[in-house]
């Protein structure tokens, strides 16, 4: 395969895992986006700027996003102790439980299709991980 089309099917095969992700939280509280967004609070507050830009999207969208969130009491908002201009957002007790939920899911998927791959597979697969991991770290 040339470069061009193992791009073309690793842009494929992402779609689908993220499309069969999505589905598993269609029908919960916190959607597969808010997930996402409560994964970048586990650290510790952030800057509503670095969230949306982290996130690719822009700030009104990363800020309906947050007000969703904080309406169900998964994050406060707080102010930036050196420039007080500065919203940050912060995950709540509720929200890192909603959040570890929400991996559980996601997880639990994940694993239980790995384990109905042939074992070939299942170690190409573990052989893939240092290299994605290489493909999407900046």
């Amino acid at each position: 395969m040339t470069d061009r089309e193992i791009a073309e099917t690793l842009n494929r095969r992402l779609r689908d895992m993220v499309l069969t992700l999505r589905r598993i939280t269609a029908d919960q509280e916190i959607t597969s986006q808010q997930t996402s967004v409560l994964g970048s609070l586990e650290d510790g507050p952030r800057r509503m700027t670095d969230l949306a830009a982290e996130h690719g999207v822009r700030l009104p969208t990363m800020t309906a996003q947050v007000n969703r969130l904080e309406r169900d009491g998964r994050v406060v908002r707080g102010r930036d102790a050196a420039d007080a201009r500065v919203v940050t957002v912060e995950l709540t007790p509720h929200g890192r439980d909603g959040l570890r939920a929400a991996r559980e899911r996601r997880v639990a998927l994940l694993a239980e299709r790995v384990a109905a791959l042939p074992a070939a597979d299942r170690d190409a697969l573990a052989a893939a991980l240092p290299a994605l991991g290489r493909l999407f770290t900046p």
